[in-house]
């Protein structure tokens, strides 16, 4: 019996998790019961008809990242759930979200077609100010997300009512990516990712307070952002507070050397007083945090999977807004 869980590993190494964010422009949430097999859209509640729209999305190579969901009433409601997150231009704090109550599965191909060509559903409801926070729970694509994602769902839910928070919602998902840092999750519609999660981190990220030290262990990044400025804004988050939550942010990749040893990254953020601030920062290849992990349970051998550390970061323009009275 193979008794090797890669998200063990990963923290035995003392992995770094910052960066390993995916970056996407939309994710379209589909509420679908498990059990889902290890490819998710081939479980037997989807229909053909969505495979066959996922088959062409990829085809078209479109940054979409389709994710199926689910909580403890999905098996009882007789309606079917879509959220779609589409990110926000320039400066962002995160997502847009439509949501969709269909009356099946079967009907969501059709409208998410038609939300590609730009054309409304009248099955769209009014969508409110909540968090969709999705954790990953599917055992069957890696098993490290059944043993650690499970119980943390149970557990986020009790938090999250204990917390009387009305406006959470916790959703089961499928493969959200870096199963060696399960418990993994999503915090839509900011589009953050953390991993490694357990009671005291899950409760500052819901309610930003306590030690916000406790980020430098869960949190993977910012999916608005590409990796390298994933770390930058990190160091950002520590000089700034929990404050840096309710800031909006832009940022890109001014220039990369060839073996991708160094990059030079901007990012410009917006506070709620709104005065915009630039910075610039070094992003080297750290040999120092470079791991030899198994990415996977199933993984046969290990890999080398690089690190980036800020080198130096420095302020290049502040815009201050005055208000006349």
């Amino acid at each position: 019996m193979n008794t090797f869980f890669c998200s063990d590993y990963s923290r035995q190494a003392g992995e770094d998790i910052i960066g390993s964010a995916t970056n996407y422009q939309t994710y379209i949430l589909v509420e679908c019961p498990p059990p889902w097999t290890s490819e998710a859209f081939n479980s037997k509640w989807v229909p053909e008809n969505l495979r066959t729209l996922i088959e062409e999305v990829k085809r078209a190579k479109l940054p979409i990242r389709f994710l199926l969901i689910a909580n403890d009433l999905s098996h009882k409601v007789n309606h079917t759930t879509l959220l779609i997150y589409q990110k926000k231009e320039e400066l962002s704090n995160g997502y847009y979200k439509q949501e969709f109550i269909l009356s099946n599965i079967e009907q969501v191909a059709a409208v998410v077609q038609k939300w590609l060509w730009g054309i409304g559903s009248n099955s769209e409801v009014e969508a409110s100010a909540t968090r969709d926070i999705l954790v990953c729970t599917h055992g069957s694509h890696d098993k490290c997300c059944a043993r650690y994602g499970n119980p943390f769902y149970f557990h986020a839910t009790a938090t999250i009512c204990d917390l009387g928070l009305d406006n959470v919602r916790i959703w089961k998902s499928s493969h959200l990516g870096g199963h060696r840092f399960a418990p993994t999750i999503i915090d839509l519609p900011e589009g953050r990712y953390y991993g490694a999660v357990d009671g005291d981190s899950f409760t500052s990220i819901l309610t930003r307070t306590g030690d916000i030290q406790c980020l430098h262990k869960v949190y993977r990044g910012w999916g608005i952002l590409p990796a390298a400025l994933q770390i930058l804004e990190r160091e950002l988050i520590f000089s700034q507070g929990w404050d840096w939550f309710n800031y909006k942010v832009a940022g890109k990749i001014l220039e990369q050397s060839l073996d991708n040893n160094t990059i030079l990254a901007e990012l410009s953020f917006e506070n709620t007083s709104g005065s915009l601030y630039t910075y610039q920062a070094k992003v080297v290849k750290d040999v120092t945090k470079a791991q030899k992990v198994k990415s996977s349970c199933n993984s046969a051998q290990e890999s080398v999977i690089a690190k980036y550390s800020v080198a130096s970061v420095w302020l290049t323009s502040t815009k201050v807004m005055t208000y006349s009275t």
